[in-house]
């Protein structure tokens, strides 16, 4: 499941509440420093899996490994991969999605309008370009709580 806009730290406590309320279970991957004590445990029962960013870990293929393993999972992943503004958004979630041959989810949270949900569910046809622009094109109105660090909005 996509997780976008991401532009504020409260889009991860709003995200878990609205899961809880759909019934839903989320996995979610955060760095590992998140991890350490005294919160580790509770991140991870929350769904989190801890991931370093310090060194190349092949994070894609661990996570087609979990949906390998795994009877049930919901990874939620913000495509833009931080809270700031960026120019163009990460793939990792396509090709998690590509590998583990699983659809897309196209989650939201519009502070603007005060709402959020699960938008369209996407089967990847292959061509990442075409799938990206249908993908962006969900997203094109939805704001973030701070809209001026939504995907495209950076000025350079």
């Amino acid at each position: 499941m996509i997780a976008a806009p991401h532009t504020s730290n409260w889009d991860f406590p709003i995200m878990m509440f609205m899961a809880f309320k759909l019934g839903g279970k989320l996995c979610w991957m955060g760095k590992a420093a998140i991890f350490r004590k005294p919160f580790g445990g509770f991140f991870k029962w929350l769904g989190g899996i801890p991931i370093d960013r310090t060194r190349s870990s092949n994070v894609v293929a661990q996570m087609v490994d979990k949906f390998h393993q795994a009877e049930r999972l919901i990874l939620t992943i913000p495509p833009s991969g931080t809270r700031t503004s960026v120019r163009k958004w990460k793939t990792g979630f396509y090709h998690i999605a590509s590998g583990a041959n699983v659809p897309v989810v196209l989650g939201f949270l519009d502070f603007k309008r005060k709402t959020g949900g699960i938008g369209p569910v996407m089967t990847l046809t292959g061509d990442m370009e075409q799938d990206m622009q249908r993908i962006r094109a969900f997203y094109f109105n939805i704001e973030g709580k701070y809209p001026l660090k939504k995907y495209g909005s950076s000025p350079d």
